[in-house]
């Protein structure tokens, strides 16, 4: 045992990164509890589109394809990059394939799962070939710093939604609650709750805080107790490499339908993934003195292998979590606790009432403070430069307002070239810059045509 712990601490390098097991398995936790939902979460939406006879009759066996999935690509983070970002399916991406694609387009969901994988055999070709990693590079450091801090407030503005905090309201648009109902008033408890522990520099604070709201919400009897500790799923004999017979499915009446959507999520996954690995690096401090991600390749290959193998095993787009900057804010600095995450993600097929019967106000606290942490990332722009405060600005406002990190980025690198060269210094844009900024431009167009989504 003493030798398989030495060799995971020098695999792992945890005395370059200055951690050690107690940390990393501590960031582990708190990193799976904060994105814990996504096991109840997916299946529920996916469930919606991919059935047999009827919605939900295959809900156990999308909680496995997204449990095994999440933990197979988190694994690869974890050992290809040493990288403590967690992946599973991503928000957004799978309601966009169960109800615009499978549902809207009327297309079959073996032959969405095949979009879904040849995506990640493009991201594959992509990664081999530096061009991902090219369009990494060329973010600008005030935009890296702007999706950071853009990232941490889409998640404080997920928290609050999640948690009932902030509301739709047909004057205002979004609205502050009322705080009528007991949902708000227990995220406002777990918030105070946290930022108790927080303030005292307590190790764990937010797994704690998770922790600490869920119980005190099941004994307030405001949810409700977990149903049972251990449930079985079956296996997932139906979703198993449907996305490959999916493609016998692909006729002269679906290939335009079946090229834009693969086309739409190769876009979207794309940035969201470049915006994540950006914000998560940058929390994380990995972003070096050139401003570029290293190791992003490895990273990038992950990703893309596994929304390949999601594909495969029966779920939509797998990518990195912007959850993971939770575990970061713990201590979590290598691939070990993508392992740790891995590990859980892989129990958790057997514990899913548990899991799901964690109240969504309950990783509300989590959430804001992961927020707050990540928005002192704004201090690091030059904010006396127009070229960088106005795109850094825009990135950072249209993050959250869009619901989306792809189209925050797109606002930026619209504007950073263009402003740069209202300056006279294009001199300090990249082709690339100019390529993007052209490319999002173009989407745009296209969108205002109702020519894509």
């Amino acid at each position: 045992m003493k030798g398989l712990l030495t060799w995971i601490s020098q695999f792992f390098q945890f005395s370059d990164h200055q951690t050690n097991f107690s940390t990393e398995i501590l960031a582990g936790v708190t990193t799976f509890l904060t994105m814990a939902y996504i096991l109840a979460v997916n299946p529920d939406i996916l469930s919606n589109a991919i059935y047999l006879e009827q919605p939900k009759d295959l809900f156990g066996e999308l909680v496995i394809a997204t449990a095994l999935s999440a933990a197979i690509a988190t694994l690869l983070m974890a050992f290809l990059a040493n990288y403590p970002f967690a992946l599973a399916p991503g928000m957004g991406l799978n309601a966009f394939f169960a109800f615009s694609v499978v549902i809207g387009l009327n297309i079959p969901w073996q032959m969405a799962l095949s979009t879904i994988f040849l995506e990640g055999l493009i991201f594959i070709f992509l990664t081999l070939f530096d061009i991902r990693r090219q369009i990494v590079k060329a973010i600008p450091p005030c935009l890296k710093q702007a999706t950071a801090t853009g990232i941490g407030l889409f998640i404080a503005y997920i928290a609050l939604i999640n948690g009932g905090i902030i509301l739709p309201s047909e004057t205002t648009t979004t609205t502050l609650t009322n705080f009528n109902q007991p949902t708000p008033l227990m995220a406002v408890v777990g918030i105070l709750i946290t930022s108790a522990f927080v303030a005292r520099r307590i190790s764990g604070a937010l797994l704690w805080g998770i922790l600490a709201t869920a119980l005190l919400g099941w004994i307030l009897q405001i949810s409700p107790f977990p149903s049972a500790i251990v449930a079985i799923p079956p296996f997932p004999k139906d979703l198993l490499g449907q996305a490959l017979i999916g493609f016998w499915q692909v006729d002269l009446q679906r290939i335009w339908d079946f090229i834009a959507v693969t086309f739409v999520f190769l876009f979207v996954d794309l940035f969201d993934t470049i915006g994540t690995l950006t914000g998560v690096g940058t929390q994380a401090g990995y972003i070096d003195e050139n401003g570029e991600l290293p190791k992003a390749n490895p990273a990038l290959m992950a990703d893309a292998i596994g929304t390949t193998l999601g594909a495969l095993l029966g779920t939509s787009t797998v990518t990195t979590y912007i959850e993971s900057a939770s575990g970061i804010s713990e201590g979590g600095k290598t691939g070990f606790t993508g392992v740790v995450v891995a590990i859980l993600f892989t129990l958790s097929i057997f514990f899913i009432p548990v899991i799901s019967a964690i109240p969504a106000y309950a990783t509300v606290p989590a959430l804001l403070i992961v927020g707050v942490l990540m928005a002192g990332n704004v201090r690091l722009i030059r904010w006396d430069d127009p070229a960088e405060s106005i795109p850094s600005f825009l990135t950072i406002l249209i993050m959250p307002l869009s619901y989306s990190i792809a189209e925050g980025l797109a606002v930026g690198f619209i504007t950073y070239p263009l402003i740069k060269g209202f300056q006279g210094k294009l001199q300090e844009t990249t082709i690339t810059m100019w390529i993007l900024a052209g490319v999002f431009i173009l989407r745009f167009g296209l969108k205002a045509l109702n020519l894509t989504d």
